[in-house]
């Protein structure tokens, strides 16, 4: 299974990286191979100053070796090996109509004393961050992500959509980070699953993301914004921020597990703002995003 799903990522990143240059017409990925220390390492993909993208990534990673202290911990054992692998993305566009979006699909398996796999589950999701509200955007994004789910369980968009607002919320702020979209974890093998079946939903999810994105881009690429429009933008990036900083398990893993630090925070946003108790005045395009925000709404 694991060899399974890393020929899948690798491919699905060429696929998405060859897509978003096409699109953004200027900028190219650069590609940047690394290695962990402790095991396995991966291929890092940064497009930067595009002409549609103004910073983004697409990473792949495939690690392996002892459990970290903070993952023994977690999962209350002593010692154990483990293999982890999966696809990261995280595309900023320059122009503020234009959604922030995020997506990732990983695979984790661990194993006993003789190498005997005692524990294996899937992971990912994706999840959209627009600056300005078109309601029909963040409808076709939720669209392509339920028409996905619904072609393996009629309950999975319900439940994975519940669970994106859920995980995505900046308790802090008491608002969402965006207008969510899929986020799932730990899907294991049950009576009603396979692990073929959880494969076969995962890489229906990732297949999926162009289709929920790209048209998104290419409705938006060309809209005229202001400085306001892109300061609001800079502000709302901020939240962003806060949020992969604060409360995003993923970032905080590998900050205490000694990951790669410029794959970690790849997913910042270039130039951001903070703004002292910044708040956008009543009835306008801002207000109406931050509405949405505080109360996560049903889109399809």
């Amino acid at each position: 299974m694991k060899d399974l799903f890393l020929n899948y990522i690798h491919q699905l990143q060429d696929k998405i990286t060859t897509t978003l240059e096409a699109i953004d017409g200027k900028a190219t990925f650069q590609e940047d191979l690394w290695k962990r220390p402790e095991g396995g390492g991966g291929r890092t993909r940064v497009i930067e100053n595009g002409a549609i993208f103004e910073k983004g990534g697409v990473n792949i990673s495939a690690v392996h070796g002892e459990l970290p202290e903070a993952l023994r911990k977690n999962f209350k054992v002593e010692q154990g090996d483990f293999f982890a692998c999966g696809l990261s993305l995280v595309l900023h566009p320059k122009n503020p109509f234009i959604p922030t979006v995020h997506a990732n699909w990983r695979y984790f398996e661990m194993y006993d004393e003789e190498g005997n796999i005692v524990t294996q589950w899937f992971g990912g999701g994706q999840d959209l961050t627009p600056y300005y509200l078109f309601e029909e955007d963040a409808t076709h994004f939720h669209t392509i992500c339920k028409t996905a789910c619904d072609k393996h369980h009629p309950e999975f968009y319900p439940k994975f959509k519940e669970t994106c607002d859920n995980y995505f919320w900046n308790a802090h702020r008491n608002e969402a980070r965006g207008v969510g979209g899929l986020f799932f974890d730990y899907l294991k093998e049950t009576e009603e699953f396979s692990m073929q079946d959880r494969y076969n939903f995962v890489t229906e999810i990732g297949n999926s993301f162009l289709k929920s994105y790209v048209p998104i881009v290419e409705r938006r690429k060309n809209l005229e914004y202001t400085q306001a429009h892109k300061n609001w933008q800079e502000v709302r990036r901020g939240r962003y921020v806060e949020f992969n900083l604060v409360h995003d398990r993923g970032t905080l893993f590998g900050l205490k597990t000694n990951g790669r630090i410029e794959s970690i925070l790849m997913s910042l946003p270039p130039t951001v703002q903070w703004k002292y108790n910044h708040h956008p005045e009543e009835g306008t395009e801002e207000a109406k995003l931050i509405e949405v925000l505080k109360n996560p709404k049903a889109w399809v």
